[in-house]
């Protein structure tokens, strides 16, 4: 496995510098995300900049991440509104040279795609971004580019039975799953004991695993339930065990520690250090 970092770097990739990129690989990290704004915003020029600095401080793009419309809306005009957007992503992922090319499913709430919606549950918004995601594979394979989708609670792709469907129902080398455990916890249960969890994920994405955003959270001490991320090694995560069962399940995986601080970053990452340190475990050369 191989340690990054997602959104460390300036929103825009023509504003990323060499002192931007080379603060991470002297903390370590060996990866990092790039945000590329809507679709279009970022130009060639802009991408091959941001490609050169990463390269340079010897760090991999591990993954892209832009903005485009929702997958799952009720038109197939605004469906396609957003495919069409993570397609003009792929095409800045191929610029890049980015591992992966980060897919949320959308959703429904104008607030943001990992905002609720009641109508997030049902069979027939996730038989949309089925289809929608299908659209996008197909594409990605055109461009030799490699889709990376992720789930929520909170979105359609919100239990580890879906991420299932998704994988069973497009079998292709040009989707894969990113994984992101603490997105799942949905219930006081499963925040008190995130293994079962954590397992069922794995075991169902096992060989489609291409990313980890890596993360820990706590319960908050309220009336109803509130799970707030922290930095990892405060919280309820065991990490030296889910890292040794990712090792196992997906040992060629980025582990890509998210919503950090810049203060932040030296501390997770000895904390996930120290973590595949007790798992008996280090990680691979970067290539």
């Amino acid at each position: 496995m191989l340690i990054g970092v997602a959104g460390a770097l300036p929103d825009r990739p023509g504003d990323i510098s060499s002192a931007d990129v080379r603060n991470l690989a002297e903390l370590g990290f060996q990866g990092t995300n790039v945000k590329l704004g809507g679709p279009g915003e970022a130009g060639d020029a802009d991408l091959r900049h941001a490609r050169g600095v990463i390269a340079d401080a010897g760090l991999v793009i591990a993954q892209s991440n832009g903005a485009y419309g929702s997958l799952v809306g009720h038109s197939d005009a605004d469906r396609r509104r957003g495919i069409d957007g993570l397609i003009a992503h792929m095409r800045a992922t191929r610029v890049l040279g980015a591992h992966t090319c980060y897919v949320r499913p959308g959703g429904l709430n104008p607030n943001g795609p990992w905002f609720g919606h009641p109508d997030h549950h049902l069979d027939a918004t996730f038989d949309r971004a089925l289809d929608s995601l299908r659209v996008a594979t197909r594409a990605a394979e055109d461009l030799g580019v490699v889709l990376a989708f992720e789930g929520h609670v909170l979105s359609t792709v919100d239990r580890p039975q879906r991420v299932a469907a998704i994988l069973d129902a497009i079998d292709s080398p040009a989707l894969s799953f990113n994984l992101d455990p603490v997105n799942f916890i949905g219930s006081i249960w499963d925040a008190w004991r995130p293994n079962a969890v954590y397992d069922d994920l794995l075991d169902r994405a096992r060989g489609r695993i291409a990313a980890a955003h890596w993360k820990d959270y706590v319960v908050r001490e309220e009336l109803v339930l509130h799970v707030d991320e922290v930095t990892p090694g405060q919280g309820v995560v065991d990490h030296a065990r889910w890292l040794k069962r990712l090792n196992a399940a997906e040992p060629h995986a980025w582990v890509l520690l998210e919503h950090l601080t810049l203060d932040q970053l030296a501390p997770a990452k000895q904390a996930v250090d120290a973590a595949m340190a007790h798992a008996g475990l280090s990680w691979d050369p970067a290539s």
